[in-house]
């Protein structure tokens, strides 16, 4: 890393760092983001992928939040259209939930908190006409049917470090900071290369602390900042199961513990189901699934759908540890989703730390966190990022469906699940992605089925990809296909790749 000096240094490779990043340096700063794993190594790969208001938190009362989130959603679909795309939820009326004159009266204000152009609204429906139907239980007669997203949320935390990186910011993976000095102009900040072991050091005018489980430790301990806020963890895991359903809908079910669940189509074979809520007081980088969570939702699922789930069925799971601001709320299911900014002056040159969010309001926070920075950075406002699309989204008229018409055209040769999974993933990018290849052959090797050498290359060489873990579930989710001898056959590629080019 030849430059030493900087105006902002980042701590923290999720979507909040990565978007206050991108942003900060899109406004003329020079950036450092530090990120001692890889990037959405964990909680922002662990979400459920969802872009959305955020329906239940309604009842909450948080109008904010949500009106904050919707209007989100409409940025967020214009920026990534390949990576962000609309999606139905479909809510069955169970009579001992929520009466239908509540859930009507909540879906009127949710179509109605923020302006709204490219998702149509909601609408009662029935069940027994509906393509949502048929794989529910017959007990089930009317449904509610809404609209929200659905993102690839590993791949928008990399696509705004990519961005970031294009405009000129540093970015440093699998680093960590070990130290700090703050004087009464800049921080000195002590880095340690988590695969090397060097240490170096490097200042800034201010910091930011995007760390998320870890901001509260990151403060106290390296810091040596006191802070008037508290960090609650919340535990959410998810499990994946063969589909149960071959339509393009997604549900939402309430249960008896007054929580809701998500059953979502999932990379087209699968069924995503999620999420749990609850304490958290381990290592976050440790969190695991526990049997208690999968029986729960293998039961919560099956209280709607014909087709019993069992955890036998689960062929991946996940966890991730959610950092929320402590609102003192009884239960984990009902802390606020919200975020808080925290600026410390006090001693010194200024440290911002994100507390809470949700992926949604990233970008929105982004810029909160610039604005609180203004001062302490004498640059002027510049909020550039709601009109700038994603790397790769770039796409006329937002028009995915056209867009993918002509890499067909262009890319005849590809096969066709590849060929749509590289449009999803790369979009505009698809063609840095392929190096113009015009046949399957100038790919390179076929590691596994469906992933050649010339995609290996760009991951490794341009979104810092360096183990199969890196590639095969957040880079992409080919984990939930590929088999022992692909994973092998990937994890000699990228050995020799890493022998081949050592820096």
């Amino acid at each position: 890393m030849p430059a030493t000096d900087f105006d902002l240094i980042v701590i923290g490779g999720g979507i909040n760092g990565a978007g206050i990043a991108r942003d900060a340096q899109g406004r003329g700063l020079r950036v450092l983001l530090v990120e001692q794993d890889d990037l959405a190594q964990h909680t922002s790969s662990a979400s459920t992928k969802l872009i959305h208001g955020g329906l239940r938190y309604l009842e909450y009362y948080e109008f904010r939040l949500v009106r904050k989130a919707l209007q989100e959603r409409e940025v967020l679909l214009r920026a990534a259209p390949h990576i962000i795309r609309p999606m139905r939820f479909v809510m069955p009326h169970d009579q001992s939930m929520r009466p239908e004159w509540l859930i009507r009266a909540g879906l009127f204000l949710y179509d109605r908190l923020s302006k709204r152009e490219l998702l149509p609204g909601s609408e009662t429906v029935q069940l027994s006409t509906h393509p949502a139907g048929p794989p529910l239980r017959e007990q089930y007669h009317k449904g509610f049917v809404y609209s929200d997203g659905w993102v690839d949320d590993a791949r928008l935390v990399v696509l705004n470090a990519l961005d970031a990186r294009e405009r000129g910011a540093t970015i440093l993976t699998r680093t960590c900071c070990v130290g700090a000095e703050r004087l009464s102009d800049r921080w000195q900040i002590r880095l340690r290369d988590q695969i090397s072991g060097v240490v170096s050091i490097v200042s800034a005018r201010a910091l930011v602390n995007a760390a998320g489980p870890w901001v509260a430790s990151l403060l106290r301990q390296e810091l040596n900042v006191q802070s008037s806020h508290a960090l609650r963890l919340v535990k959410g895991s998810h499990i994946i199961v063969p589909k149960l359903f071959d339509h393009a809908y997604a549900y939402i079910f309430q249960n008896p513990d007054r929580r809701i669940i998500f059953a979502i189509p999932y990379e087209r074979d699968f069924t995503l189901i999620g999420t749990t809520d609850i304490e958290y007081r381990g290592d976050p980088a440790k969190v695991v699934i526990n049997d208690d969570e999968v029986r729960y939702l293998c039961e919560m699922a099956n209280r709607y759908f014909r087709k019993m789930v069992e955890p036998a069925d689960v062929v991946r799971t996940y966890s991730g540890v959610r950092p929320l601001l402590d609102d003192t709320a009884t239960n984990a299911a009902s802390v606020t989703r919200d975020y808080w900014l925290e600026l410390n002056t006090s001693g010194g040159a200024p440290v911002l730390s994100v507390f809470g969010g949700k992926i949604t309001t990233y970008r929105r926070l982004a810029e909160e966190a610039l604005e609180s920075l203004l001062d302490a950075l004498k640059m002027p406002a510049h909020c550039w990022t709601a009109l700038a699309p994603l790397p790769g989204g770039d796409i006329p008229g937002g028009d995915f469906e056209r867009f993918l018409a002509a890499v067909r055209i262009r890319y005849s040769w590809l096969p066709e699940a590849t060929l749509y999974r590289l449009a999803h993933a790369y979009g505009t990018r698809i063609h840095g992605v392929l190096c113009n290849a015009q046949s399957v052959a100038e790919l390179g090797e076929e590691i596994f089925p469906g992933f050649y050498l010339a995609e290996l290359q760009y991951l490794c060489d341009e979104e810092w990809a360096q183990t199969t873990d890196d590639i095969l579930w957040r880079r992409t989710k080919l984990g939930l296909r590929v088999t022992e001898d692909g994973q092998k056959a990937l994890m000699r590629s990228v050995d020799f790749m890493k022998r081949s080019n050592p820096a």
